[in-house]
């Protein structure tokens, strides 16, 4: 331990990795590659002659010169990624509803109209979601992307307010849908390449915290300005929000992130700073196929929920459905903000697949209370799991997709492609429900999508393994060696 000292000392090991401190609040990954250093380190000391040894003991520390800059620069890191997860909240997500309202109530479109228009960006973020991926990972300039991205969304938000023709408005949002998928594989390249596969899982929970307070403030706001200044000011405030994301990216120190670790490349291995492998491996990596079937099956049960929902409470009382539904959007996200701290403070000592299990239990069960009772005050209390059940989702998501890709370098086209799967289980469930409300009812399609949700559930305890070890495992493995079969 006291050569280990010296050799700090001694090296100034702390240089060796820019960025990265042993106090970084989330950003101390660093350290596991600075302890491998130190062992190469100490067995150099253990070989020098005793006054060389103590000609090191006593040389001076430049420890303390070197750490204060290092925890600057993780704290300054550390809030510019809360910050952009806080603003990039609502820009990610679109306009959705908000855009309905705007276009019936200043427009006049009929609901075809606009439903076309909403499906035009729902393909289009769909298409684009694995090619957003496959930049990430190909690019070093991930910060520029995001900041062309957030400057496309607010010119398009922008633009929105002077433009009725049905073509130019379908324009502005396929535009929109597909700058805002580039974000959410950019966030997490960012994270990765900054904290490392260690520290990782942490740092997600707290950027899904804040990304979730940022939903919660934005259908606040929205609403506040709407009643105020009518449906036009939601796009402003969304511009707002794409510009503040701007300057939020611009403060991460792009010394910070490493490119290699970024893409899901091992640290430190024999192949780093070497071309990937070839896309083939993901295609034989059977957990990671399973995961992405109960991602899609998972969102085929979930998407439709709360619009069922939102329609038993307009039947219950019409004028209260408004103020109602929008209480469970944003009781929903409070509710996600201790649940993705949770799961980032405890994914690494439980693991992930208990807590993906949790997650995916609540929404079968929340399928079947719904049938119990019409009550609209019942309807807003079970909604409110969606908070615990999206929020476990979202938090281990991208960590489980890095476990299962980390080696091959293709963690950010796989997480793009693994969205593409649930985002289309999501455009699919709304058509499955209501063809189901139609045949039979609603208490018939809760129990529908609850049954759904139960195949998900099944598939991910039986096919998909636990990958806390997995990951722990891939580090050690050389390049491009991912196992296909199974994790453990």
């Amino acid at each position: 331990m006291v050569l280990q000292k010296i050799a700090i000392r001694r090296f100034g090991l702390l240089d060796e990795v820019p960025g990265e401190g042993l106090h970084g609040g989330g950003f101390s990954s660093g350290f596991n590659r600075r302890r491998e250093q130190l062992a190469h380190a100490t067995n150099w000391s253990s070989h020098r002659s005793l006054n060389q040894r103590r000609s090191i003991q006593f040389a001076r520390p430049r420890i303390s010169k070197t750490l204060p800059v290092a925890t600057h620069l993780d704290r300054r890191n550390n809030l510019s990624l809360d910050s952009l997860n806080f603003f990039l909240a609502d820009v990610r997500d679109g306009l959705g509803p908000y855009l309905a309202i705007y276009l019936l109530a200043v427009h006049q479109w009929d609901p075809a109209s606009i439903g076309l228009v909403m499906t035009i960006a729902g393909i289009a973020a769909l298409i684009t979601q694995t090619p957003a991926g496959a930049l990430v990972d190909s690019t070093r300039r991930k910060r520029a992307i995001i900041v062309i991205a957030a400057l496309l969304v607010t010119g398009c938000c922008l633009v929105l307010p002077f433009v009725t023709s049905f073509s130019l408005v379908a324009l502005t949002q396929a535009l929109s849908a597909v700058a805002a998928s580039i974000f959410a594989p950019a966030i997490s390249a960012i994270t990765l390449g900054i904290t490392g596969p260690r520290a990782f899982t942490r740092r997600t929970g707290r950027n899904e915290t804040f990304n979730h307070a940022g939903n919660a403030c934005a259908a606040l706001l929205a609403g506040l300005f709407a009643y105020l200044f009518g449906p036009v000011a939601v796009f402003y405030l969304m511009a707002a929000m794409a510009i503040a994301s701007v300057i939020a990216v611009s403060f991460v120190s792009p010394e910070a992130i490493d490119h290699d670790l970024a893409r899901g490349l091992n640290p430190g291995g024999a192949g780093h700073g070497t071309q990937p492998s070839g896309l083939s491996v993901l295609l034989k990596n059977k957990p990671l196929l399973m995961f992405a079937v109960c991602c899609a099956l998972f969102h085929l049960a979930n998407a439709a929920m709360l619009p069922l929902v939102s329609q038993k409470l307009a039947q219950a009382n019409l004028q209260m459905a408004t103020p109602l539904t929008s209480a469970c959007i944003v009781a929903a996200q409070l509710v996600m903000v201790p649940v993705a701290l949770l799961c980032g403070a405890k994914a690494d000592v439980w693991g992930r697949k208990p807590l993906l299990l949790a997650g995916f239990l609540i929404l079968p069960l929340r399928g079947v209370l719904y049938v119990w009772s019409d009550d609209p005050y019942w309807l807003v209390a079970v909604q409110l799991l969606d908070g615990v059940g999206a929020g476990i989702f979202g938090a281990l998501f991208p960590v489980v997709v890095k476990d299962l890709t980390l080696g091959t370098g293709h963690f950010n086209v796989s997480l793009g492609a693994l969205s593409t799967a649930f985002g289309l289980g999501a455009a699919l469930s709304n058509g499955l429900a209501g063809f189901v409300v139609q045949a039979a009812g609603y208490s018939a399609a809760f129990l529908t999508l609850a049954v759904v949700a139960a195949a998900a559930l099944i598939l991910l305890w039986l096919a998909v393994p636990e990958t806390l070890q997995c990951s722990s495992a891939q580090a050690d493995t050389p390049q491009g060696a991912l196992r296909s079969s199974s994790c453990p």
